[in-house]
């Protein structure tokens, strides 16, 4: 596996996806997250073990289809996003929610 460059792989993760289907994906150890659209699987691995210290077993991605949306009667889609579900080695885990 070929080495990644840090600076550009913490702009990959976007964000958490927190959905009542992700939420239940968190008692087997699965973490959903938004991610570039460009994003491969392998820099998805690295990028989530480089920022959140831990080991990564697997990564499942998935495109979104687009999603219509209608403001008034101006009608458009959603913005598009990739979707990367990522599985972590028994014993790791991601704070999602720290407490204050």
């Amino acid at each position: 596996m070929s080495e990644f460059n840090p600076r550009s792989l913490a702009d990959l993760v976007r964000r958490p996806i927190v959905t009542e289907k992700a939420t239940v994906l968190l008692e087997e150890n699965q973490y959903t997250f938004e991610v570039d659209p460009r994003a491969t699987k392998p820099q998805v691995k690295a990028a989530i073990e480089e920022l959140f210290d831990v080991k990564v077993t697997s990564v499942n991605t998935q495109n979104r289809p687009r999603q219509k949306r209608r403001v008034g009667k101006f009608a458009g889609y959603r913005p598009q996003y990739k979707r990367a579900v990522v599985t972590l080695a028994p014993g790791s885990s991601i704070t999602l929610f720290p407490e204050v």
